[in-house]
């Protein structure tokens, strides 16, 4: 068994016992609600839901579900990957208690189950990762927890003793993020990390911070050159295939 000492141990039916296969990661959620509401929701067996941990605003830490056993928060994502709920509404940042809280965890599980102090946008990643990061086979949260908290990663993992406190890539921002006519320099900078990879399926080197045709089929090509085919090398950018692009923070 493993429980976080100071945690406020909490147990719920909603999990499956002794069936956490391996540890991943941690991913991030955030609740949409309180965590007095969470905890009454995960005690509901019609839910069908319930998180290793759950973080307050105010900093308390709830464990409901022991890490032996596997939690019910990312469908497919649950045989190999711890949960935090986060207290708040999508969008919001973390308050510095919930920070520092934690923080205290993802230290306790870095001890306890060897969770890797870095960053990841990938399911095949370890580290630090965030619900949406799985799409739709993770149950097609792609917002949650948002962008808010995807950043303060850095500062988590610095906090709990992982040193730098900025990624070495841009997080995965959303299927929706990519439509025509966005402006953005992470588009320029997958435009260009495209070009590097020999995907270059532009017509034209202007404008390259501005979706478009030619980052569809750029990014088509990526996609199939990962292995993807059909629907699956549509040309929209998903976290899978986003995180083995290494494309740097800008």
């Amino acid at each position: 068994m493993a429980r976080m000492p100071g945690a406020d141990w909490r147990p719920v039916p909603n999990c499956t016992k002794g069936g956490q296969d391996a540890v991943h990661g941690v991913v991030l959620h955030i609740m949409a609600g309180t965590l007095d509401g969470s905890d009454s929701w995960f005690r509901n067996p019609n839910a069908q839901a319930s998180a290793h941990f759950g973080v307050g605003k105010d900093g308390r830490i709830f464990q409901w579900v022991d890490t032996a056993d596997r939690a019910w928060a990312q469908m497919a994502g649950n045989r190999t990957w711890l949960s935090i709920e986060h207290e708040g509404q999508g969008g919001d940042s973390l308050t510095a208690k919930q920070l520092a809280a934690t923080a205290s965890i993802v230290a306790w599980m870095h001890e306890t189950h060897g969770v890797a102090l870095q960053v990841t946008d990938s399911v095949d990643g370890r580290g630090v990762g965030w619900h949406g990061m799985g799409g739709a086979a993770w149950g097609g949260h792609y917002d949650c927890p948002g962008n808010p908290i995807k950043a303060q990663r850095a500062a988590i993992i610095k906090a709990a003793g992982g040193g730098s406190p900025a990624p070495s890539y841009e997080p995965f921002p959303g299927a929706s993020f990519f439509r025509s006519g966005r402006k953005s320099p992470i588009i320029a900078a997958m435009h260009h990390r495209l070009v590097a990879e020999g995907c270059n399926k532009y017509v034209s080197q202007t404008n390259a911070d501005v979706w478009g045709s030619g980052d569809e089929r750029s990014y088509a090509a990526w996609q199939r050159k990962l292995g993807y085919a059909g629907t699956a090398a549509d040309g929209i950018p998903g976290p899978t295939s986003w995180g083995k692009l290494h494309v740097p923070n800008v």
